[in-house]
């Protein structure tokens, strides 16, 4: 209530002639606070950068020139032209202006009377600013303050407060402000900068600081949006004591900081929202909000640094491959520069926290950044140059709160798949994707299976909702339906509960189960389970299985990079990087995928877009598996890396021997390639004992490897026992996770769960001969 009083209140002295909270200033500032630098170490800073990175330091001067021509990067757009007079109001992608009237009376989710406001938005965050000071320190170029000033007294003629769309979001009017701070540090020193522009900066810092207070997200996106707020509250507060409000703020907004950093995040170190977009931004704010506090006295709680140092962790988890690829939402802009806003650079929170914490280990996944040199100077060096460890050998990793899973190897090259099998987001998951048990695989480097992205918020077609639904990801869909219903924009209903009803990970294989409520919904409910088995060091098995009734269509979709080339080969597909020959034998890396053979489905090759930035679209090769078929249901795929010279990928399909058997297992695959024979078995739920060939178990899985006639490896999850031409090999009076047996180099190697698994095998099952 007291915020619709408050904005009516404001428009009311605006109409009058009146413009509230531009006198908010003191005589008596106090003492000044502390930026991350003080204007005789700026000097210092802008020659490490050039030193450096100058490639960064070339690429702010030559986008500085862009800028100067009225010429902007906004989000994935580019050459965005706005002509001799800047338009503030105008989303210049697609031709819409924002009407000038209260800004809470403009609905900004209309597209048809607003346009993208996250165009108008981005703009007038003012983060090119600071592109223009940077330049300035850089070049010594007059023209380029020049223009900083000019736009900043543009933008305050066409933006009185309190009408147009960009007071619409206190979250924008907090970027804006921290853009404001950075100008302020930035030009300290700049001659050409007339003292009246100090004073009215500070002027215009009050006026958003008593905005900010008054319209915080407490009702409305109370997630990054809060947060956001209250960092910039936290510094109006911290840098600029003048203002007569600064106390409360600098204290409200380092409250609000650490309620938001135990809500907003999980137990695990997943954000909430489920997007790492999203979790990049929340950690930026809490890195720039606890170095700014550090060096203004304030004390750190010892839980806000363990926070902090969990969400890096999650990103360094999955960065052990090269770029970590998004999943949910992409915002589009950052805390510190908007143009590293693709996937690549989702790693620049990990150059910080090595600064922040002195630790290297964090420097091995993300190189140096000019954001660490700017917030850290010489410390970000000494980091960056300490660090002579490679980046680490991939692993597998579970953050169980987020329902991230990651199965790693690192033999005989690195490569890991990341499952999704968490929550859709928080509250109706306004900022999740309907990609319950997608996947996405990654090796030597390079994304492989990836997510598509997410392109726009709103715009005049329906690209939103076709970003971020099922089939738009690599899980299963069915009947052409998302896992959860659209309800606008940022929001969702008949969301899906998910559930990982299995994560081993062991010494030479990984193995995941889950399954979501997802089409529960429908008039014949459908439930979708999922398996993932991963074999070190050669292939993956992912396993979709449909239980319910009826007929129906399942679609199971692979999203590969759009910089990869995908042809039919054989009974499968091939992806190979573009600028590489697939059908040379002397090729290099490649990713085979290999449908089980089944008639009744059909596997076809088309194209369909990804986005990798806000706004920028690519066309990408998908492979589409689907059939209508009676339930319950199932098809699995085969995923085969690798690198160096192209083979016969082998055949893939479903041993169906015993199907019908009562004492047959639920499925049971087989993978022939070369000389071996891979077996794969899973146990149905209900039953306690399966049978299949020479096998019989209470096992949940159970792979083996047959070749030259003798089995050389064994991997047995989740079972008491299993027998092999009804001799004992496995033989436990309680259920074990895993036990695997391999026969490398001519020496056995046993593994398990239990400290002494010797003690419940008998290699003895396994001395002569078997056909399988």
């Amino acid at each position: 209530m007291r915020q619709e009083v408050s904005k009516r209140l404001d428009a009311t002295l605006c109409g009058i002639g009146l413009q509230p909270g531009r006198n908010g200033l003191r005589n008596s500032s106090g003492s000044p606070g502390t930026f991350f630098f003080s204007t005789d170490e700026l000097p210092k800073r802008v020659s490490l950068l050039r030193e450096h990175l100058p490639h960064e330091a070339q690429a702010i001067v030559t986008e500085a020139n862009e800028i100067c021509r009225h010429s902007f990067r906004l989000l994935g757009y580019r050459d965005l032209d706005y002509g001799a007079e800047i338009d503030w109001h105008l989303d210049a992608v697609h031709g819409s202006r924002s009407p000038l009237i209260p800004w809470f009376k403009i609905d900004f989710l209309d597209f048809a009377e607003v346009g993208d406001h996250k165009v108008i938005w981005e703009l007038s965050r003012h983060q090119h600013l600071v592109t223009l000071a940077k330049a300035w320190l850089l070049t010594n170029e007059e023209a380029y303050a020049r223009e900083l000033l000019a736009q900043w007294y543009s933008w305050q003629r066409a933006n009185p407060y309190p009408l147009g769309a960009n007071w619409a979001s206190s979250l924008e009017v907090a970027f804006r402000s921290l853009s404001w701070i950075w100008l302020r540090h930035l030009l300290a020193e700049c001659p050409l900068v007339p003292a009246s522009f100090q004073q009215d900066l500070v002027r215009a810092l009050a006026l958003s600081g008593r905005h900010i207070e008054r319209y915080l997200s407490t009702y409305f996106s109370p997630n990054t949006h809060l947060l956001g707020e209250a960092v910039a509250l936290f510094f109006i507060g911290t840098l600029c004591p003048q203002i007569s409000s600064a106390g409360d703020w600098k204290k409200n907004g380092w409250r609000i900081v650490q309620e938001e950093v135990r809500r907003q995040v999980r137990p695990d170190g997943v954000y909430f929202e489920q997007s790492l977009y999203y979790h990049v931004y929340a950690v930026d704010f809490f890195l720039h909000t606890r170095l700014l506090a550090s060096r203004n006295a304030v004390k750190i709680p010892s839980g806000f640094d363990l926070v902090i140092r969990k969400m890096l962790a999650v990103i360094q988890a999955l960065a052990q491959t090269g770029t970590p690829d998004g999943f949910g939402d992409d915002d589009g802009g950052r805390v510190f520069n908007p143009g590293r806003n693709r996937a690549e650079h989702m790693t620049d929170p990990l150059a910080i926290g090595a600064a922040l914490f002195h630790d290297e280990s964090l420097h091995a996944s993300a190189p140096l950044t000019e954001e660490a040199i700017w917030l850290f100077g010489e410390q970000a060096l000494s980091c960056a140059t300490q660090t002579s460890d490679p980046r680490p050998k991939p692993e597998s990793q579970a953050f169980r709160d987020g329902g991230i899973y990651i199965a790693g190897s690192s033999e005989p090259f690195p490569q890991q798949m990341v499952i999704d099998a968490g929550p859709q987001g928080t509250g109706r998951s306004g900022h999740g994707h309907a990609d319950a048990l997608s996947v996405k695989l990654a090796f030597c480097g390079r994304s492989w299976l990836v997510d598509a992205g997410t392109f726009c918020y709103i715009g005049p077609g329906d690209e939103r909702n076709t970003f971020r639904g099922t089939r738009a990801h690599n899980t299963l869909a069915v009947d052409g339906l998302d896992q959860a219903q659209p309800a606008g924009p940022f929001a969702w209903s008949s969301i899906p509960e998910t559930q990982t009803d299995l994560w081993i990970p062991g010494a030479t294989f990984t193995l995941f189960a889950g399954s979501h409520s997802g089409y529960e919904r429908l008039p014949e409910p459908v439930r979708h389970r999922r398996f993932v088995f991963h074999l070190h060091g050669s292939f993956w098995l992912v396993r979709d299985a449909a239980e319910g009734d009826g007929s129906h269509l399942l679609e199971t979709s692979w999203h590969f990079a759009p910089d990869l080339k995908v042809s039919n080969r054989g009974n499968g597909f091939v992806a190979a990087p573009v600028q590489d020959q697939p059908d040379r034998p002397d090729g290099s890396n490649h990713l085979t995928l290999l449908p089980a053979a089944d008639p009744r489905w059909k596997s076809e090759l088309l194209s369909e877009p990804v986005s990798p930035a806000y706004g920028a679209k690519l066309s990408a090769p998908v492979v589409r598996c689907s059939a209508r078929v009676g339930l319950p249901a199932e098809h699995a795929v085969l995923l085969i890396p690798a690198v160096g010279g192209m083979e016969e990928a082998g055949e893939f399909f479903r041993d169906d021997r015993r199907r019908g058997d009562a004492a047959a297992p639920e499925a049971a695959y087989r993978y022939e390639h070369g000389r071996a024979t891979h077996g794969m078995i899973f146990r149905q739920a209900q039953k306690a004992v399966w049978n299949f060939g020479p096998w019989t178990s209470d096992a949940t899985f159970l792979y083996f490897r047959v070749k030259d006639r003798r089995v050389d490896h064994v991997v047995f999850c989740e079972g008491s026992f299993a027998q092999l031409r009804g001799e004992p090999l496995i033989s436990h009076d309680a259920t074990l996770q895993w036990l695997e047996w391999t026969h490398r180099e001519g020496e056995p190697q046993l593994a398990g769960s239990d400290e002494a698994p010797a003690r419940f095998f008998s290699s003895s099952a396994l001395a002569s001969d078997i056909v399988f």
